[in-house]
């Protein structure tokens, strides 16, 4: 059950970075040639692709793995409703790697969608690889959106191109105590820090 609530998550982060990409970076991606025979005038069609980076291997992949999976539904359901920007037709398309949950691998990762030409990313998982990665990003001119980075560093950058789905650390934590204190009246509290 709680993979389903990620898939849906990023499902819907995903299919909001297709629309922004759609809509924002129309002038990205790479024209096919469609025609069919009969001398038919030729559908041209334009790919965007859509980068995804989380850890695949690794002790946490199963996090990863839902998340790819989430975007590669929301993508999938997009590409079905055949989306047409300015009379012309956009296809999606997923690139996804696998940062192994390691903070060395973000930037390497951003710099091969950044050389791909993807017109947006959905990840990374960890903060410790989105923040590396984020400046990659920022430089290229590459929007990314964390459903999980909750690290302060990632927004408090200041990067234009940066964006979360979820609370930062310093803001979940008033607001489970603030929640608790008020719903649960606890006698006993302990913290670890």
């Amino acid at each position: 059950m709680k993979a389903l609530g990620v898939m849906n998550g990023f499902k819907w982060v995903a299919s909001g970075l297709a629309a922004v990409a759609a809509f924002g970076l129309a002038g990205c991606g790479k024209k096919e040639d469609q025609s069919g025979a009969g001398g038919k005038s030729p559908s041209i069609q334009r790919v965007v692709k859509i980068g995804h980076a989380a850890p695949l291997t690794g002790g946490i992949a199963h996090l990863g793995k839902d998340n790819e999976n989430g975007v590669r539904l929301a993508i999938e359901e997009v590409n079905a409703k055949g989306l047409t920007i300015g009379g012309e037709k956009v296809a999606f398309e997923m690139i996804s790697e696998d940062d192994e949950g390691k903070e060395n691998k973000g930037p390497i990762i951003a710099q091969k969608f950044a050389d791909a030409k993807v017109a947006g990313v959905v990840g990374h998982l960890n903060s410790g690889v989105t923040i590396p990665a984020s400046a990659v990003y920022n430089q290229a001119g590459i929007p990314m959106i964390s459903g999980s980075a909750t690290n302060p560093k990632l927004t408090e950058q200041g990067f234009k191109v940066a964006f979360r789905t979820v609370g930062r650390d310093d803001q979940q934590g008033p607001a489970i105590a603030s929640y608790l204190a008020s719903n649960n009246k606890p006698k006993l509290v302990a913290v670890n820090t």
